[in-house]
């Protein structure tokens, strides 16, 4: 593993701070241990690309800790029991166990699909699994005075016993309306007020519901993400990530509730994701451009591609636009890749497996400055372009070429992106060998009517000096 020394060599990792709204070097509580929170999905239907936006996002960052040096400590829930799940279970009619299971299920698939990093299982919990832990934070919340059981048999926080209410959206609150109750999960900035913490039960909820101090009922949204953080990270966490949609209410309240209870800053650094666009529009299933990571693979691309379209074209901190002319370019662009990877592959000396600093040093520069994700991908292709003409020329050694293949492994630790996996269909694949043949029996109109064949077909033939070579169109 690497040690601590290794990542004071390295430049200093800086990142926007949503909470002062600058990008400042990233000064771990414990290093070279580094906590990480984030926010995971609410689980009553299947994640679209901008939820996973915010989750390759926040891969990016994990890996990146890591190739500094770091070990990272992360944590996801899972929320299981809110306003949706409820609702979505009892329109289904089905335990909500049993319907939310089938959305946890999907989503780790569609990770999988994107090549994300997950925490390990024991770090990504069901919020259900920690109810007695949610129930002791609102106690505590309670004996504070920073929380009250109301009239109707339901506990809300007391924003005014917070003064900071407001810090991380620098809201205003004398000229929001206060003092009202909100006992919805999710609100406008319009409906500040105190904010429920535990919901009695009612109808509605079905068989939905837990015993304690205050009646059967049900926690609120909000309180679920402090107590699971705290339970297995501290009261104070260095990072806490998510898409900037959950800054109102849900990370404010965070903050509110976590540190009337502990006293203690409850997080160092705020690392939120900003959105994904469709066609330069905010998704909605009323424009019908709210898609699913299954309905990209339907229309052909690869989970490899749209990994490469969500991290490429703005740093996370920046609005990301999603087209499908976007996803055709990063197709393309991942071809050129695959193609620089095999020339280099077949140049490379093993025994001559040298790295470079020059090349390391253009990863971790471009890392160090806020993820800067186009710099990074600006200097991959720098080296191709480079290596290319090289390899053109014949004047590129197998030293350098090994030099590069290196610098590609550690880069693509990064990325995530890994080397192609094509399969040939069995069709295209016969059509291929009937090629071969005609190309050795010299029949050359034989051989470029099956090209023309197997291109039909979506795929395209290279003829090399080591014999054809097959690529997807």
């Amino acid at each position: 593993m690497t040690g601590f020394k290794e990542i004071m060599s390295r430049p200093a990792l800086q990142l926007y701070n949503s909470m002062t709204r600058k990008v400042e070097e990233l000064k771990p509580i414990s290093p070279p241990k580094v906590s990480l929170y984030v926010c995971g999905p609410t689980i009553y239907n299947y994640g679209h690309i901008g939820n996973f936006r915010t989750y390759v996002a926040v891969d990016l960052l994990r890996r990146t800790l890591k190739h500094f040096g770091y070990q990272v400590d992360h944590v996801m829930q899972f929320t299981d029991v809110d306003d949706k799940t409820i609702r979505g279970s009892r329109e289904k009619n089905l335990p909500l166990k049993e319907f939310t299971a089938v959305y946890r299920d999907a989503f780790i698939k569609d990770a999988e699909t994107l090549n994300i990093e997950l925490p390990p299982k024991e770090k990504m919990p069901n919020a259900t699994e920690h109810i007695d832990a949610m129930i002791a934070l609102i106690q505590k919340l309670i004996d504070k005075k920073s929380a009250y059981v109301s009239d109707d048999g339901s506990v809300y926080f007391r924003i005014a016993s917070f003064p900071k209410y407001g810090c991380l959206c620098h809201l205003d609150l004398e000229n929001l309306i206060s003092g009202a109750r909100v006992n919805q999960d999710e609100y406008e900035k319009e409906g500040v007020g105190d904010f429920v913490l535990w919901k009695k039960w009612v109808a509605a909820d079905g068989d939905v519901g837990w015993d304690s101090p205050w009646g059967k009922g049900r926690p609120g949204w909000h309180i679920e993400c402090s107590a699971l953080s705290m339970e297995h990270l501290g009261p104070e966490i260095d990072i806490h990530g998510g898409g900037t949609d959950l800054r109102f209410p849900h990370h404010e309240n965070e903050i509110a509730q976590s540190e009337a209870a502990t006293g203690k800053t409850f997080v160092k650094h705020w690392f939120h994701v900003e959105h994904l666009l469709v066609d330069g529009q905010k998704m909605s299933k009323s424009l019908g451009n709210m898609y699913t990571v299954r309905d990209v693979l339907e229309r052909g691309y690869t989970g490899r591609e749209l990994r490469y379209a969500l991290l490429s074209g703005a740093n996370y901190g920046k609005n990301l636009n999603f087209t499908w002319q976007g996803m055709k370019d990063a197709k393309e662009s991942l071809q050129r890749i695959d193609e620089w990877r095999k020339r280099i592959k077949a140049a490379t000396d093993s025994t001559k497996n040298a790295g470079s600093a020059d090349l390391e040093s253009g990863i971790n520069e471009a890392l160090a400055h806020d993820l800067n994700i186009n710099d990074l991908l600006g200097t991959l292709f720098t080296w191709i372009r480079a290596s290319n003409k090289a390899l053109d020329a014949g004047e590129l050694t197998a030293a350098q070429a090994s030099a590069y293949d290196l610098a590609w492994k550690q880069l693509d630790s990064i990325l995530g992106l890994g080397d192609a996996t094509v399969t040939i269909p069995a069709e295209v694949q016969a059509l291929l060998d009937q090629r071969t043949e005609a190309r050795q029996a010299k029949d050359f109109s034989k051989s470029d009517d099956l090209r023309k064949a197997i291109e039909a077909l979506g795929w395209k033939v290279k003829d090399t000096a080591k014999g054809q070579e097959l690529l997807p169109g």
